[in-house]
């Protein structure tokens, strides 16, 4: 009885923990650049003294959803959204890169340019910080950002800098508790000049609701079967215990 009971109840916990993820995915299908996350389960055995005779269950995060969402346009000139594979780059707060696909971008009193999330983007040669009064501002296809001073002659346009633009490996970029991405052994990485950005744009997430209901569903039912096995258990526990007091 305390093997049924000791895997009905692992079984029963990861499947709540995979329904967090799924929920997480569904809550954040309309978040900007948001990444859906993965989860699966496995049989693992439970070492200890003696044979392996017990296994219980693990949910694993093992990646994420890595593919675009769908573009929106929104002919915002601080709008931007990465063409195929790359991030953009931020700075945290502790002063550190990280990646993110939300390209929601807006200019403070002081010129900064930060993400959603008052994250400040970063260029080539750290935080962007663009002239002010400005007048006019765009966002070429490989970054560069070009403005125009209030009250300047229309052709006189400068380049005040460039986005930095990376591109790194899929395997070396964890997720982070804030919803940013960065490498999984800190530091920073270079710009990739083959990445490509469209302005005016923003990407959608790549969170399919539907599919995520339906792995809401089919988790839930798990999680009542495995319910129903404790029960089982305890019954089969309670009975075993009424014929050892009958002998």
């Amino acid at each position: 009885m305390d093997k049924l009971l000791y895997i009905a109840a692992s079984g029963a916990n990861q499947n709540l923990l995979a329904t967090s993820v799924r929920a997480n995915n569904l809550a954040n299908a309309q978040t900007t650049g948001f990444k859906a996350q993965l989860e699966q389960a496995r049989a693992m055995p439970a070492y200890g003294e003696g044979l392996p005779t017990r296994v219980f269950s693990m949910t694993e995060n093992p990646s994420n959803k890595y593919e675009g969402g769908a573009m929106i346009t929104t002919d915002r000139p601080l709008d931007v959204a990465v063409q195929g594979d790359g991030w953009f780059a931020v700075q945290t707060p502790e002063g550190g890169e990280a990646f993110t696909r939300n390209g929601n971008f807006t200019m403070t009193a002081e010129g900064a340019l930060q993400d959603a999330k008052g994250n400040l983007v970063l260029g080539d040669n750290g935080p962007i910080f663009l002239p002010i009064p400005v007048e006019n501002i765009t966002i070429a296809g490989d970054g560069t950002i070009s403005t125009k001073l209030q009250g300047a002659p229309d052709n006189a346009i400068e380049e005040v800098g460039r986005l930095k633009l990376v591109k790194p490996e899929l395997d070396q970029i964890k997720r982070r508790e804030d919803g940013y991405f960065d490498l999984k052994d800190g530091g920073f990485i270079a710009a990739d000049p083959t990445v490509s950005v469209r302005s005016g744009m923003l990407e959608g997430s790549n969170v399919n609701a539907i599919e995520e209901m339906v792995q809401m569903i089919s988790l839930q039912r798990h999680y009542e079967m495995q319910v129903k096995l404790m029960k089982k258990a305890d019954q089969l526990d309670m009975r075993g215990n009424m014929l050892l007091r009958m002998i």
